[in-house]
């Protein structure tokens, strides 16, 4: 059972830019070449290279199939933007449209996978003090 699509960020006036290349403009750089423009623990993870898994689930997008996936730290490439991945957090997968503002993230930073905690208020009987209710 997937979530619905993630949409947690805000939205955008004007065309977004990262590091002041427009989508368009990323997408016709290289792997290498982009890496360069990602801060350095993503720049050092491309530079390094992918796991053999990794590397399916990239070219599951290349082919444009629906991609779903445990992988959750792939970086989101400019390529990547516009489809749809379903992401495991643990429990079930969520799927997740890619955005512009996602490019150099990754993956697991938009599947939680720890629900959001919201705590109730005290009962009677909850503290020492809530034990002395007056009758009146």
């Amino acid at each position: 059972m997937a979530r619905k699509a993630a949409s947690r960020l805000p939205k955008r006036k004007g065309e977004y830019t990262y590091r002041g290349k427009t989508i368009a403009e990323l997408q016709k750089l290289s792997v290498e070449e982009f890496a360069e423009l990602l801060p350095s623990r993503e720049r050092r993870s491309i530079k390094r290279g992918f796991t053999d898994g990794q590397k399916k689930v990239l070219h599951e997008f290349k082919d444009g199939k629906n991609v779903k996936t445990h992988y959750r730290n792939i970086i989101i490439f400019p390529d990547m933007i516009g489809s749809t991945v379903e992401i495991y957090n643990g429990k079930e997968f969520i799927s997740v449209e890619l955005q512009p503002e996602m490019v150099g993230h990754r993956f697991g930073e938009f599947a939680p996978t720890r629900p959001r905690v919201s705590h109730g208020s005290a009962g009677v009987g909850a503290t020492r003090s809530s034990k002395f209710v007056p009758l009146k």
